[in-house]
C-alpha cells in the first residue's frame, strides 16, 4: 500500500509505533482439540495487552500461500510482496553490510552435509556453529570466476551471502536447495534469457566452492536460494513519514530493514531483554521501531514444541522493559506460522495483537492465541493492511477525501 494512498493523508505526531515480531508466531495443535504452543505458553503480559487491545490473524501473502521470511516482511513493512519481490539473498547480503549495487546478484547460501552419493542428508550441516562455519566459508573466498567478481561471506552459524558483480547478471535464477534430504542439489537454471550468464557463473563457483568443501566431515556441501537484486524500494520515510528503526539479531532481518530505509540499531546480546534495552537507549531516536525475535521460528522448524513455548514466554516475562517505554501504538503478531507440527512454514494465519489503549476497539478476548485470535474485532486481513491501521491509531492519518 505505501506509495499509493498514504502519501497523501500522512500527518505529524508525536506518538511512537512498535512492530513486535515473534518469527514463525503461528502454528497448530499437535492432536485435534490441543493447545497450539502460542496457547500452551504462560505469557500473563500479552494477555493483559489482549484483554486492552484488539486481537485478529494476518495474512501473510494471500490465503493459502506460504511465504519466505523475506516477502512475509516486507507485507508486514506494508509493501506487497507480490508488486515488489525481493530475493532473500539481498537481504541476507544487506544485513552484514555487503553492498549492493545496480546489477548486482545476491543469493543467501546455506553449508549441508552430503553423503557418498551427493546427495543431502543435512540441510543445515547439523547447524554447525558459527565459531565452526566461518573459516569454512572464508576457504571460499579465493574461489574466481571468468567474468565475474564473486564476494562471499559468513552471516551466521550454517549461513552465508554470495554477491556476484560484473556485466549482463540479472538475477532471476531458480534455488539449488532442493528443501529436502535425500536429493542432491539442484544446479542454478535461470529463469529467463537475462539470467543465463549469472546462472552459469553460479553454477561455476559452486563447482569450485565442492572441491574446497569434499574433505569437510559436517560441511561438505552446500546450497543457494533467494537470488536476486536492489529492488530499490521507497522508504518508510517515504511511505510513512517515519523515521524507523531496526532491533533484530539476524542478518536478513536487519537487510530487509535496511531496504525500507531503516536504521539497524547496534547491540550485544541475543535474548529479547537485550533487544528490549537496546530499544529503549535509542528510544528518543525514532518514532517507529522494528523488533524482531528469530528464535520462534527455529524452535518451530526442530518440531520443538516446549522450545518453541520456552522462547515465547521469555518474549512475555521481559514485555515489563518494553512497556516501560510507553509506546503509543503496539503491534505484536509474526511474520508467517511455523507449526510445530509440519517443521516448516506455512500457510495458516498469524495471530495478530493490536494496542493502542487511547483510540482502539476492545473486543471481548483475553488471551493471546490463535483461537482467541481468530474471533477477535480485527478479523482477518492481510499483513498490508497493518501499517495503515498502526498509522490510524497514532493518530498519524487524515481524512480521505471532503
Amino acid at each position: 500500500m505505501p506509495l499509493d494512498i498514504l502519501p497523501s493523508l500522512l500527518k505529524e505526531s508525536k506518538t511512537k509505533i512498535v512492530l513486535l515480531i515473534m518469527d514463525g508466531l503461528g502454528g497448530l495443535p499437535l492432536v485435534p482439540g490441543g493447545p497450539t504452543t502460542l496457547e500452551a505458553a504462560q505469557t500473563p503480559n500479552m494477555d493483559r495487552l489482549a484483554a486492552e487491545g484488539t486481537l485478529g490473524r494476518s495474512i501473510p501473502v494471500r490465503p493459502g500461500i506460504t511465504p519466505g521470511s523475506g516477502p512475509a516482511h516486507l507485507g508486514l513493512f506494508g509493501y506487497d510482496p507480490l508488486q515488489y519481490p525481493v530475493g532473500r539473498g539481498v537481504m541476507e547480503a544487506l544485513g552484514i553490510g555487503m553492498d549492493i549495487g545496480k546489477g548486482d546478484v545476491a543469493a543467501r547460501g546455506n553449508l549441508c552435509t552430503l553423503d557418498a552419493k551427493g546427495n543431502i542428508t543435512d540441510r543445515r550441516a547439523g547447524r554447525i556453529s558459527s565459531e565452526e562455519a566461518k573459516p569454512i566459508i572464508e576457504s571460499l573466498q579465493s574461489i574466481k570466476v571468468e567474468g565475474v567478481k564473486a564476494e562471499v561471506q559468513h552471516v551466521k552459524e550454517y549461513r552465508f551471502a554470495l554477491v556476484l558483480r560484473g556485466k549482463g547478471l540479472k538475477g532471476d535464477i531458480e534455488d539449488t536447495d532442493p528443501q529436502g534430504t535425500g536429493a542432491k542439489p539442484l544446479a542454478a537454471k535461470a529463469s529467463n534469457a537475462g539470467s543465463k550468464k549469472a546462472a552459469a557463473a553460479v553454477n561455476e563457483w559452486t563447482k569450485k566452492a565442492l572441491k574446497i568443501l569434499a574433505k569437510q566431515p559436517k560441511a561438505n556441501g552446500l546450497t543457494l536460494r533467494g537470488f536476486g537484486g536492489d529492488p530499490a524500494l521507497p522508504t518508510y520515510k517515504d511511505a510513512y513519514g517515519l523515521r524507523a528503526g531496526c532491533v533484530a539479531v539476524y542478518p536478513m532481518y536487519k537487510g530487509v530493514s535496511k531496504l525500507v530505509g531503516m536504521d539497524v540499531v547496534k547491540f550485544s546480546g541475543e535474548s529479547p531483554t537485550d533487544e528490549f534495552a537496546a530499544a529503549k537507549k535509542v528510544w528518543n531516536n525514532y518514532n517507529f521501531l522494528f523488533i524482531h525475535v528469530k528464535k520462534t521460528d527455529s524452535m518451530g522448524e526442530d518440531g520443538n514444541f516446549d522450545g518453541k513455548v520456552k522462547i515465547i514466554e521469555g518474549v512475555d516475562q521481559a514485555m515489563p522493559g518494553l512497556m516501560a517505554l510507553k509506546p503509543d501504538v503496539l503491534i505484536i503478531t509474526g511474520d508467517h506460522s511455523t507449526p510445530v507440527k509440519m517443521r516448516s512454514h506455512s500457510w495458516h494465519p498469524v495471530p495478530l495483537l493490536l494496542w493502542a489503549p487511547e483510540l482502539a476497539f476492545r473486543d471481548e478476548q483475553t488471551r493471546f492465541g490463535e483461537r482467541a485470535c481468530s474471533q477477535g474485532g480485527l478479523g482477518t486481513l492481510l499483513a498490508t493492511d497493518i501499517m495503515p491501521l498502526a498509522l490510524a491509531h497514532a493518530g498519524r492519518l487524515e481524512k480521505f477525501g471532503a
